[in-house]
């Protein structure tokens, strides 16, 4: 579903992806964050960094309300609950700014951790 309003100039209309967009974007923008989960293959977390950032959110949009979905891979070392408190301040702020929707609820799992074994190779569990 796609939010909708009706203005004088006449309909303004807001694609889930641009919510999604909006989203991973935002959560990415979050210290502590390596990127989004594209899911989980043979164990492991698929990291996709800024690649397609709405691959790793899903959201519900109805007329005025937005509820958010965030499937990321955490650094390590980053303290987890504080990482994820801050993921969904900045997520729920940038969606209602950017949208005018009213963010109800901002859930963010945490599908994997980067460890950054050198400055070239990384790897994700």
């Amino acid at each position: 579903m796609e939010q909708t309003g009706r203005y004088e100039g006449g309909t303004i209309r807001i694609a889930n992806e641009v919510v999604k967009i909006i989203a991973g974007l935002a959560a990415t923008e979050v210290k502590g964050v390596a990127g989004m989960s594209g899911g989980v293959v043979d164990g492991f977390a698929e990291l996709l960094k800024r690649k397609n950032l709405s691959k790793g959110v899903k959201v519900e949009v109805g007329e005025k309300q937005a509820a958010v979905d965030l499937f990321i891979v955490i650094e390590f070392g980053a303290n987890v609950p504080e990482t994820a408190m801050l993921v969904q301040e900045n997520v729920k702020r940038a969606i209602e700014s950017m949208t005018g929707l009213d963010v109800i609820e901002v859930n963010v799992h945490i599908q994997g951790v980067e460890f950054k074994q050198e400055e070239t190779e990384t790897k994700v569990l």
